[in-house]
């Protein structure tokens, strides 16, 4: 199938098919469309749609964006994971702000320079809102060229890379950026899907060579293997008798940077110092139920360690500083339940198992 054909055949099935009334395809600008893109990346549309509106309705515009604190922006984010996005957005919008006085800029160069914005996020938001032509390679791209081309490697190899981003700029059109650009990913999310894709409604499957094969479901070529290590941690829970819970902000860097947790700790003897040298001398610790939680590169398995004081406690210290680097206060229940603070996925969790404790 020549690159004229594929890119027609695609556009036609995008014009009947497609999806067209998602939220960031409403009143379509650089600022709208960026969000959305960074939203998306390792996010399903279906998880996406609610956050990208909360966010939208928060922080309508780029100055918005900039002008609100980091902790505002990771209280919008807690829940989609992979913080970094958050931060970088917040970073991206104060340097849009300040270097370009608000306007987006419009060179690829000038968009991969901000913050968090590979190739393929930056030729989607200029070739949706700017009209400009520019390929992507995001992975429901690498999806379907990966099976088109019957490609034996994994995408992600840098050689397997480079060779797609060349196949993905061949068969970007001449004309009609936005509507292609939206059209191979809407056909990677809902047709040419992980497990089992739609082969026979497939505009493209004619040319595929996957398909021809009979070996869909080998392509694209996986990652190797490797065993994730597992770490532990323990999780402890301070909650005062007017049900408000201590929390400490984490450090920009690391997992979960920025947003506010239970203080985590190493050992069981650490948890019961820390409750004794700064809060109470004598209080009594309950363990629950240890629990797993799995990052790209390792999983965590959290042990909770819950203690209910019988009174109020007075701060530990002003903001309680342990050290330069630690900062925490008391968060009454209703602002977490409210979302009025970024907190990891984990700590959601073992809110809501407080509401019922």
């Amino acid at each position: 199938m020549q690159p004229e054909q594929f890119y027609q055949r695609l556009l036609a099935w995008f014009d009947d098919y497609g999806r067209h009334d998602l939220p960031w395809q409403q009143d379509i600008n650089p600022y709208r469309v960026w969000i959305s893109e960074i939203m998306l990346q390792q996010t399903q549309v279906t998880t996406v749609i609610p956050y990208y509106q909360k966010f939208m309705q928060s922080f309508p515009t780029v100055q918005d964006l900039a002008a609100a604190t980091q902790e505002q922006v990771l209280a919008h984010w807690a829940g989609l994971g992979y913080y970094a996005r958050g931060r970088n957005l917040h970073k991206a919008a104060q340097l849009i702000v300040e270097q370009y006085d608000g306007e987006f800029p419009d060179t690829l160069d000038e968009v991969v320079a901000l913050p968090g914005i590979g190739r393929s996020t930056a030729g989607a938001i200029l070739s949706i809102a700017c009209g400009k032509r520019h390929p992507i390679l995001d992975g429901n791209v690498k999806r379907v060229l990966g099976r088109f081309y019957a490609l034996e490697k994994w995408p992600g190899e840098k050689a397997a890379e480079n060779w797609l981003w060349e196949r993905a700029a061949q068969l970007t059109p001449p004309q009609r950026y936005a509507d292609y650009t939206q059209a191979i990913m809407d056909l990677g999310a809902t047709f040419c899907t992980r497990s089992k894709p739609q082969c026979a409604d497939c505009p493209i499957s004619a040319g595929c060579q996957a398909f021809a094969q009979d070996r869909v479901a080998d392509f694209p070529f996986k990652k190797p293997k490797k065993d994730k290590p597992v770490r532990q941690a323990y999780l402890l829970i301070l909650q005062q008798a007017d049900g408000s819970l201590w929390l400490e902000e984490r450090p920009q860097k690391g997992i979960w940077g920025g947003l506010w947790s239970f203080p985590q700790l190493e050992t069981w003897q650490a948890c019961e110092d820390k409750v004794q040298s700064r809060f109470s001398p004598s209080v009594s610790l309950l363990k629950w139920q240890e629990f797993r939680h799995t990052f790209s590169h390792y999983h965590l398995d959290i042990t909770p360690v819950f203690s209910q004081q019988s009174q109020l406690i007075a701060e530990p210290s002003a903001n309680y500083a342990a050290d330069e680097n630690e900062s925490g206060r008391w968060v009454s229940m209703q602002d977490l339940l409210d979302e009025k603070l970024g907190i990891p996925a984990p700590v959601q969790k073992l809110v809501k198992q407080l509401q019922d404790y």
